[in-house]
């Protein structure tokens, strides 16, 4: 018997939560548990692995016992974030490191002699690198015991009692191990970091029958399974070929889905955009691509932890309101490097023209229009790498829930955009994948035709004024590009 629902597991870079997805596309029984990622020196993130353990635990049979039996499991997560565990005892070897983690970047530049650009924010060299400190003989390794995984596959062993070592292709395929567009793991990469492939997990469709979640009540099959880019897309309705979102978090990414043909190279394309697999089914991949900005949430949150002007996020809009422009001042959110397209790691945040009259409003709102151009950065990067003209754009994340932002950013894309009816759709795509393994919707068709934005917002400004503003932001742009020319050099 259906019950109509899913449980769905998703694990983002500072807490883990779980939620109900039923066949209305609710989001309802949300269960959410802080789990904060430590950084012991600069550019190191650790997570716990055992921490989130116990938040998985705790906050999925939290939301079982308050919706009751569900039909399956979906599971959502960080990416590349890497965990190697013993898989006799259940530990971990040491510390997980997160995506943002920087401490192999010399390891990176150095395997590039070796024919391998492995970037420093995919698992390759960070599964390397725990290996090198805590088993630097391999001997664990070698004995069989020892298994590698990103989020998901940490949280599909935890759920199934340790029956399950899997990950899903959207996610192997951002490891940087896998065989270019084969989808299957790299024995050469694998040798040369010395990884035997005892460690690496099975990989799996996006939505499917995995295996059951014994350690749950009912042990309900776990069934989807996406990283959080692309559990995003799907939960914002973006099944179809040309559909697009970009989710505003404390960075920004732009997801397009392109179609079953595989991309010509898994390289990046020349417009600075990434091939990615947004889901699998029945052993068949979806492709698409992802254009990236380093710095989004992270311009705002800098305008109230370092400047000081606010005291909330949230205070950002309302400051911003107090001024009708920025009266010329333009800001370039570059505060980790510049990402697509120009992929410029030395290039650091600029704002440009400050008079005597600027004030604590006009800079706040040059922040958030700034992060709105980035926004267009990566449409026209993904426009120009995939050859499709983008007409609408889906949106999710926390900047989303900003007054003065949403309209800036349809201003400088020129094209209405959508806001998804739940801030992070992540929960909502996982729950679709699992959703769509145990019949609760027909395919992606169906699950698509179930978008309804909370709110559609449309561009006002003239083209004149926005060509203006587009111009004045590129020429400041520009200037913010090999500040640092040393790493402005680093390519990966």
């Amino acid at each position: 018997m259906s019950h109509g629902r899913v449980l769905v597991v998703d694990v983002g870079t500072s807490s883990v939560r779980s939620g109900i997805v039923d066949a209305t596309s609710t989001l309802s029984h949300v269960h959410q548990r802080s789990v904060l990622p430590s950084s012991p020196n600069p550019g190191e993130v650790e997570l716990d692995a055992l921490a989130i353990k116990e938040a998985v635990l705790e906050t999925a049979t939290r939301a079982l016992a308050a919706s009751g039996p569900v039909d399956g499991v979906g599971i959502a997560n960080q990416r590349a974030s890497t965990v190697v565990w013993d898989a006799a005892t259940g530990l971990p070897l040491g510390p997980a490191l997160g995506w943002q983690d920087l401490r192999t970047v010399i390891n990176c530049l150095l395997l590039q002699a070796e024919g391998f650009r492995f970037a420093p924010n995919v698992s390759a060299t960070k599964l390397q690198w725990l290996l090198d400190t805590y088993d630097p003989d391999r001997r664990q390794a070698e004995a069989g015991t020892l298994r590698f995984g990103t989020i998901d596959t940490w949280v599909a062993w935890i759920l199934s009692d340790g029956a399950l070592h899997v990950t899903d292709a959207t996610n192997a395929a951002i490891t940087g191990l896998t065989h270019g567009l084969d989808l299957e793991w790299n024995r050469s990469a694998l040798m040369t970091l010395r990884v035997p492939e005892s460690m690496m997990p099975s990989i799996v469709d996006s939505s499917g029958a995995i295996g059951p979640a014994t350690a749950l009540p009912g042990a309900p099959p776990i069934c989807g399974i996406a990283g959080d880019q692309q559990a995003s897309l799907i939960g914002q309705g973006c099944t179809a070929p040309g559909q697009a979102k970009i989710t505003f978090g404390t960075g920004g990414m732009l997801d397009m889905v392109l179609g079953p043909e595989a991309p010509p190279s898994a390289e990046r394309g020349p417009a600075g955009t990434f091939p990615i697999v947004t889901l699998q089914r029945g052993g068949t991949p979806t492709w698409g691509l992802e254009a990236i900005m380093l710095s989004a949430g992270t311009c705002v949150e800098w305008l109230r932890d370092d400047l000081g002007l606010i005291d909330s996020a949230a205070a950002s809009g309302s400051l911003a309101a107090e001024c009708e422009t920025s009266d010329g001042l333009t800001f370039v959110p570059a505060l980790l490097g510049l990402g697509t397209p120009t992929w410029d790691f030395g290039a650091r945040g600029l704002l440009l023209g400050i008079t005597r009259g600027t004030g604590r409003a006009h800079i706040a709102r040059a922040v958030l229009e700034g992060v709105a151009q980035r926004g267009l950065d990566l449409v026209e990067a993904a426009e120009a790498d995939a050859a499709r003209t983008l007409d609408v754009i889906r949106v999710d994340g926390g900047m989303t829930s900003n007054d003065v932002f949403l309209p800036a950013l349809a201003n400088a894309l020129g094209r209405p955009i959508e806001v998804s009816p739940v801030v992070e759709a992540t929960t909502v795509g996982a729950g679709y994948l699992a959703g769509l393994a145990v019949g609760l919707w027909d395919d992606e068709t169906h699950i698509g035709a179930s978008w309804a934005p909370k709110l559609i917002v449309e561009p006002t400004a003239s083209d004149e004024v926005r060509a203006s503003d587009r111009a004045r932001f590129l020429e400041a742009r520009s200037r913010s590009e090999q500040t640092i020319p040393e790493l402005s050099g680093v390519a990966f």
